[in-house]
């Protein structure tokens, strides 16, 4: 299965090169078969092809803040200049003097420069007009314009041609500034959490709750201030004020659900929060064994960038993929090649895919050093470079089983994906009775992959410590959970909400940073769509730092389990786990009403006194 899908990821991107044109893709190319910024060979029946484009390195299309799709292609004639105009250009004189003092010339090529304002036709052959102000994009090379609306109908139409989209993307383009700045916001928070976490205390973990809990009923509070504000201002007949009253309505009800969820649990956890100190302290404890395990998330975030920008220039050059058509009026076309959509499918599977087993190889990486650290007899001897002895296991021996467990994931992300988009696309044509099917499906797939995902992290584990396959790991780790989930399912479950109401109070302090920044610019701008991707990048940032707290922690139970499988606390087979672990568990125990570990039996007599990964 690993050779499959390694050996079909290279063919695609073998065949992206061999078949597709980077140039065009690059460079940029005009609609007379001409690549910009190169010499060019003639396309038969094009005469306005073959030119030498050496010094015309930049893509400029006629009707850049007019754009039109026609039969699902851009109606615009693009062409190759020299510079893109920096300045608004409102007449033909004013394309002529542009053409005259920078040598750009932006009517099409078989028009000189000295009948811009004379030749009768020169309306059809040069840009509308006015000709908004541009600039060339780093990367392709294509003349964008730089007026918001410009840019985002120019942006739209190249995706699709919608309304909604246009002040979507309107907003974002007027508010990536600030995006950005709470993109940097959500970095510091999430890193000041991280060390929280890692010197944590219990008037750390009682601050935590009390700023979460304030944090959560002062963004509430915000957004229906806000909301009751708009609905006040006479202004509001404005489309983007419209769209910026509804997402508000929208984020108030969902984050006073959020807030009502949250308080409840956390009354209920309220008597376990002294529980909570002491396993943070537990698995802080682990991590110092091995401190470099906190960067392993950075690592990982760092490949999957690199994976992603390979993915997505092997997309675009399977996009480039075609043979030339020349069309009426000497423009060239280029026509996909018969069969590229399925190369585009499974090229989807194989970014859900890649990205999985990456991710999979990040929860080995870090199981294997815990398991390494766990199972160790003499504390004044721990084990040598932990992290890079289990990257070596990994690689030497178990990349099959990080394989399987993401191809398990794969099946479940890439149905409910075609799930998901079969669902927008007859979001008109259905009845409510397949309305409801494909919602209970959707809720199917997300609580399957949620356990898949807990599945896959356990079976990680064992074979960390046992050596042992993909499915006799998850096979042994399901029957040690289910045998133990007395001593810590609940244990588990509270580590895991005081992590997660960290990544909470991440997003709500971003989220409020956000409020405040784009309430100025509510009639430029639809921004709730951009405070919402600043409220995503947030969250992924927080998990990213934090998701190291939660694979040590379900790391240590496993072991735990695996300890108490095979040893009493005797003499003669000792626990590994030690004294402040082993508190914690008999606290637990008496918590819940459990007998101590000591008190229990071995399950196989003579087995394992002395575990030790492989």
């Amino acid at each position: 299965m690993r050779c499959l899908g390694a050996e079909s990821l290279m063919f695609i991107m073998g065949y992206s090169v061999v078949a597709g044109a980077d140039g065009r893709l690059l460079f940029g190319h005009d609609s007379f078969g001409n690549v910009c910024g190169q010499k060019n060979s003639p396309v038969e029946g094009a005469p306005l092809s073959g030119k030498d484009m050496t010094l015309k390195k930049h893509v400029f299309f006629l009707n850049s803040c007019h754009l039109e799709v026609r039969d699902g292609r851009l109606g615009s004639t693009a062409l190759c200049v020299s510079s893109c105009p920096e300045e608004q250009l409102d007449t033909l004189e004013d394309v002529q003097l542009f053409a005259n003092s920078s040598g750009s010339f932006l009517c099409v090529y078989s028009l000189s420069s000295v009948n811009y304002t004379q030749n009768p036709k020169a309306d059809s052959l040069c840009p509308r007009l006015p000709v908004p102000p541009s600039k060339s994009f780093p990367l392709f090379n294509r003349c964008i314009p730089q007026t918001p609306e410009c840019y985002s109908l120019f942006a739209s139409l190249l995706i699709n041609d919608a309304d909604t989209l246009h002040r979507i993307l309107s907003g974002i383009m007027s508010g990536r500034d600030t995006v950005f700045g709470l993109c940097v916001l959500a970095l510091a928070l999430s890193s000041a959490m991280m060390l929280t976490f890692r010197f944590v205390t219990s008037l750390l973990i009682h601050t935590l709750i009390a700023l979460v809990i304030l944090g959560l009923l002062f963004v509430c509070g915000v957004l229906w201030w806000l909301y009751y504000d708009y609905t006040t201002d006479l202004s509001s007949a404005l489309d983007t004020e419209r769209d910026n009253m509804t997402c508000l309505l929208g984020f108030a009800v969902l984050s006073v659900v959020l807030t009502a969820v949250l308080l409840v649990l956390i009354f209920i956890l309220r008597k376990r929060m002294k529980l909570a100190v002491e396993l943070l302290r537990v698995t802080n404890k682990a991590i110092s064994s091995c401190p470099l395990l906190l960067f392993q998330p950075l690592w990982t975030f760092a490949i999957l960038l690199l994976f992603w920008v390979l993915w997505v220039a092997v997309l675009l050059s399977l996009g480039t993929a075609g043979a030339a058509q020349v069309t009426d009026g000497g423009q060239v076309e280029y026509k996909p090649l018969s069969g590229i959509r399925y190369l585009w499918g499974y090229h989807v599977v194989g970014l859900v895919w890649t990205s999985e087993f990456l991710l999979a190889c990040q929860r080995m990486t870090v199981a294997g050093a815990v398991v390494a650290c766990y199972f160790n007899r003499n504390e004044n001897d721990p084990p040598d470079r932990p992290i890079l002895s289990s990257l070596s296991v990994l690689f030497c021996y178990h990349q099959g089983t990080a394989v399987k467990g993401s191809f398990l994931i794969t099946a479940v992300r890439v149905p409910r994906a075609a799930l998901m988009c079969l669902s927008s696309a007859l979001r008109d044509k259905r009845s409510a009775w397949s309305r409801g099917l494909s919602r209970c499906c959707f809720c199917c797939f997300c609580c399957l992959d949620k356990w898949l995902r807990h599945l896959d992290q356990n079976a990680y584990t064992a074979t960390a410590i046992n050596g042992t396959d993909f499915c006799t790991s998850a096979r042994d780790a399901l029957r040690l959970l289910s045998e133990n989930s007395s001593h810590f399912t609940s244990a588990n479950c509270l580590g895991d909400f005081i992590i997660f109401l960290g990544k909470v109070l991440v997003v709500c302090f971003t989220v409020f940073g956000g409020l405040m920044a784009f309430n100025y610019q509510r009639t430029l701008q639809v921004w709730a769509v951009p405070l919402l991707l600043a409220a995503f990048f947030a969250y992924v940032l927080a998990h990213s730092f934090l998701s190291v707290f939660e694979t040590v922690l379900g790391a240590l139970f496993l072991c735990f389990a695996v300890d108490l499988e095979t040893n009493d606390g005797s003499s003669q087979k000792p626990y590994f786990m030690d004294q402040e672990f082993l508190s914690f568990v008999k606290r637990m125990n008496t918590l819940h009403g459990v007998r101590p570990p000591r008190d229990r039996s071995p399950t196989r007599d003579g087995e394992g006194t002395e575990l030790r990964p492989l």
